[in-house]
């Protein structure tokens, strides 16, 4: 148990997770297309990152990265069963043998929740509140993966309170608005003792379907709604602290699961190459704000190398919580960096995986390309000069592939690389149950307020 007194120095802790959120996509990382003077607000008040990671650049295998603090592979979250993500009623899920970062909270007398978006199992024993969350309330996969305009390929889409399907096919168009009240609940429950609220919205996941009045003030169809919406539930949640007090204990960090799908939708990855699903800059670099006034600088911009996974040491220290000693984890403590007492960044490196396999590493400078799916590449860029990846230097640069290649091969051997046929030394299972099932079933006499969402997009 904690004291009272070791209670007051854990900070409230926030973290605020996009769903398919681009690069380019707010004001303050240069879009002039979204509405978002709440995030930008948040940026010049703490610490903007300019070089910062997500583990994959799909949602299943970034969202188990960041929870864990290890690349997918090395937890089993390469592939599900040969998919890039989760689907409905799928037979795997992260393995319960696992410890999160909520788990290590919890252990360290948090009161802990997620909200919104987990897509890292929708079988019983890979659900929230089996990972460490003391309560659940979302849809636990992407929201175009229920019963959608010209298709019924998926069960209605379920929204969950804990491990029960409280409705199917909500209206999609209100979930920010509810997602928004209970994390208000939440805090207000809590705020006499620290907690960990793990906010993961729907948007900007296709089908977006934003509330009218963000519909109406928005300058950038459907997506820039999107983004309005989310900006408006950060400035809710900010104002919520505030009012009770708790502005100066808290942690806010907010950032997306990858980069965005750009398909002409309004998303931007700004300068960045590539999209959602790639390796390339733009499928897995992605916005990371944090704000904690008085113990973080304000209007600081970080150009370090920075990872997700380097959320779980940081928040472990932050919280007093004990790290796991049996395992390897990727994750390096950042905190000295963002509290300004370490301008270098512990993370010297940074590998590119997509499904099992390694396709690129970066160090501080360089970025070397392996492998684009099944094509074989060498490409090297100067990511300070060049972070479109537009001038490939690789031919003029054969020390700095030579150094790069050695990384390569370390990493290949502890975590593995399925192209080069090398099995990592150092991974754990994906978690498996034996008979799966969905967690909704169709029913035509059920009173479902949404039958089939209207538009078909599916990403």
């Amino acid at each position: 148990m904690h004291t009272n007194a070791a209670a007051e120095k854990q900070p409230n802790i926030i973290l605020i997770n996009c769903d398919d959120l681009g690069y380019g996509d707010l004001g303050c990382y240069g879009s002039d297309n979204n509405a978002t003077p709440v995030l930008d607000k948040m940026a010049r008040e703490g610490f903007r990152f300019t070089d910062f990671y997500m583990a994959s650049p799909v949602c299943s295998p970034s969202r188990g990265a960041m929870m864990t603090g290890c690349y997918p592979p090395r937890v089993g979250f390469g592939s599900f069963d040969g998919q890039c993500v989760l689907f409905p009623g799928q037979a795997v899920g992260l393995n319960p043998g696992e410890v999160t970062i909520a788990k290590l909270l919890q252990q360290a007398g948090y009161s802990t929740k997620i909200v919104g978006k987990w897509h890292c199992g929708d079988q019983k024993e890979f659900l929230p509140t089996r990972h460490g969350f003391d309560s659940y309330y979302g849809i636990p996969y992407s929201n175009d993966m229920g019963r959608q305009h010209e298709t019924d390929i998926y069960p209605p889409l379920p929204l969950v309170r804990d491990e029960e399907v409280i409705q199917q096919q909500p209206d999609q168009a209100s979930i920010t608005e509810r997602y928004v009240e209970e994390s208000v609940r939440f805090i207000r429950e809590n705020k006499k003792r620290p907690f960990f609220l793990y906010l993961a919205h729907m948007h900007v996941h296709v089908p977006i379907y934003a509330p009218p009045r963000f519909m109406k003030e928005s300058k950038n169809g459907r997506y820039g709604a999107a983004v309005a919406c989310i900006d408006w539930a950060a400035g809710v949640l900010l104002h919520e602290l505030k009012t009770l007090g708790l502005d100066e204990n808290t942690l806010v960090i907010f950032t997306s699961d990858n980069g965005s799908r750009c398909r002409g939708e309004g998303g931007s990855n700004g300068d960045l190459r590539g999209t959602k699903g790639t390796t390339w800059e733009g499928g897995m670099r992605v916005p990371c704000l944090m704000r904690w006034p008085g113990r973080i600088p304000a209007g600081g911009v970080c150009r370090e190398l920075t990872a997700s996974i380097d959320f779980y040491p940081t928040l472990a220290k932050l919280a007093g919580a004990s790290l796991p000693q049996d395992r390897l984890i990727d994750g390096k403590d950042i905190s000295p960096l963002i509290f300004g007492m370490d301008p270098v960044s512990p993370r010297d490196t940074f590998f590119y995986y997509s499904l099992n396999s390694l396709e690129a590493v970066r160090n501080t400078r360089w970025k070397l390309h392996l492998r684009k799916g099944k094509n074989e590449i060498r490409e090297l860029y100067d990511l300070v000069a060049d972070s479109g990846e537009t001038q490939n230097l690789y031919d003029s640069n054969p020390g700095v592939v030579k150094a790069l290649m050695a990384h390569v091969e370390s990493c290949r051997s502890d975590i593995g690389d399925e192209a080069t046929g090398v099995k990592g030394r150092n991974t754990r299972p994906i978690g498996r149950v034996e008979h799966p099932d969905t967690l909704t079933h169709y029913d035509p006499g059920h009173p479902y307020i949404i039958a089939l969402y209207d538009l078909k997009d599916r990403g």
